[in-house]
């Protein structure tokens, strides 16, 4: 008989499978023998609930990232690219390193936690020019949007072309696009006083919303509350409405609006990951269909969780949500089945109902809906604060938030640009120009026929 351990695979690191590898992690300190493997593209764990307010600078960059490596001990992690899945032969194909150098992970048991992927719906154009909120790259490049435009157009020369970069869409009328438009919105309409030939009436920010009202998952009452607060904060709502038309320049939208922008944020829609399509397996929209244990029924040893699990309910004979907090508890409970299915014991079922829903709509206000309760204002705010402060994982980083949050209060936003590029020109050189000197680039100078003198 084998004295191997038994090789647990789990493949992504958002909340489903970082909190499935959490619970092996416990596991494994009681004295469990197995051999658990993290796969993840990134070497830290993103708190998306926070992610606008790193886009809006209320949060530093590194604040909401905690690095998977200072939450697993016990746990190896493999810092990757998940390149295909094998089930017949149980072996993972990864990709890691600037080379992309190969590798194959067998394992015994695998927990597919491999996420979401946004949703153009073919829209030609849509891809290559919307901005998207999924990851910290995506904060980071929205916040850096935000500010070029501030820049380029409080120059005098940029007074014809200053609509294209003073107006702002965000497509989707769900948490993520409330969320989104309600942190730039404070964002720039703060910023803006510190150009001076700026004025905040030039600025238009447009919410896209397909629905009647906003945030249709907390009701009728709430979605109107927050609609109307967003209206008092100059955000231009247009409901029933769909973005139909993109490109570098224009967006055009179902009741007739055309808008000249280069800022289009999407978040009117996700897909599961493409690697799904290749595992057999019964899919329902894509999502691999599991039973109430998480388990993939067709393939043994493999359980599905989060965004690409469809998941049943059996108390509402639907599924459950695609949410945070429905696949942090998927994740452990996917853990405990695969820790129950060593040890020979019984499995539990997936049993969670929402505790409530919480969304910031700028100014200090928000709505939200705890356990069927209905909260707006300041309140609902402050509970958006305190709820996700404490679910934010290691003491650190809950330090590092409350103090941003705090700092947020007595100084205004910082407007830094970011550059992420490496300059691609060679260094300046001066140049006669009418008797005074200017800089510029040494290439310029070469092509031009000027002699450059090397110091």
């Amino acid at each position: 008989m084998s004295d191997r351990k038994p090789r647990v695979l789990i493949l992504g690191g958002g909340f489903g499978g970082m909190y499935a590898a959490l619970e092996f992690e416990q596991a494994l300190a009681r004295g469990d023998d197995l051999d658990v493997t993290l796969v993840n593209r990134d070497n830290y764990f993103l708190f998306t609930p926070m992610l606008h307010e790193v886009a809006a600078s209320d949060l530093d960059i590194t604040n909401i990232v905690s690095p998977i490596r200072k939450l697993l001990r016990r746990v190896t992690f493999f810092h990757g690219n998940i390149e295909a899945i094998d089930l017949v032969h149980k072996r993972v194909g990864l990709s890691h390193g600037h080379e992309e150098h190969c590798h194959s992970l067998p394992y015994d048991y695998l927990v597919l936690a491999l996420g979401s992927t946004t949703n153009f719906f073919n829209l030609p154009g849509l891809a290559e020019h919307a901005l998207t909120m999924k990851s910290l790259d995506d904060a980071i490049f929205l916040r850096n949007r935000l500010v070029a435009n501030l820049e380029e157009a409080d120059f005098e020369c940029a007074a014809p072309l200053r609509a294209p970069l003073l107006n702002f869409i965000v497509a989707g009328g769900g948490f993520a696009g409330v969320e989104t438009i309600a942190a730039m919105n404070d964002f720039l309409r703060e910023a803006v006083r510190f150009f001076p030939h700026l004025r905040e009436d030039m600025l238009r920010i447009i919410l896209v919303s397909s629905g009647k009202i906003i945030l249709p998952e907390l009701g009728e009452e709430l979605g109107t509350y927050a609609q109307q607060k967003l209206m008092e904060q100059k955000v231009e709502i247009h409901s029933n409405c769909k973005v139909t038309a993109v490109t570098d320049r224009e967006v055009t939208l179902s009741d007739g609006t055309t808008v000249t922008t280069n800022t289009l944020i999407w978040t009117a829609g996700i897909c599961p990951n493409s690697l799904l399509d290749t595992l057999p397996c019964t899919k329902v929209k894509g999502r691999v269909l599991v039973n109430e244990y998480l388990e993939v029924p067709e393939c043994p040893g493999v359980w599905a969780l989060g965004d690409c699990a469809q998941v049943p309910d059996r108390r509402t004979g639907k599924s459950h949500p695609q949410t945070a907090q429905h696949a942090l508890r998927e994740g452990r409970v996917a853990a405990q089945n695969v820790l129950a299915t060593v040890r020979g014991d019984r499995k539990k079922p997936f049993l969670f109902s929402t505790l409530g829903r919480l969304a910031p709509i700028g100014k200090r206000t928000g709505v939200a809906n705890i356990l069927g309760v209905n909260f707006s204002g300041f309140i609902a705010w402050w509970l958006w604060r305190t709820i996700y402060l404490l679910k934010l994982p290691r003491f650190e980083k809950k330090v590092l938030v409350a103090l941003d949050w705090t700092l947020d209060v007595l100084f205004s936003k910082d407007l830094v640009h970011f550059r992420t590029a490496r300059p691609s020109g060679p260094p300046l050189a001066e140049e006669e120009l009418e008797g005074e000197p200017v800089l510029v680039s040494q290439r310029r100078l070469r092509t031009s026929g000027i002699r450059v003198k090397e110091r």
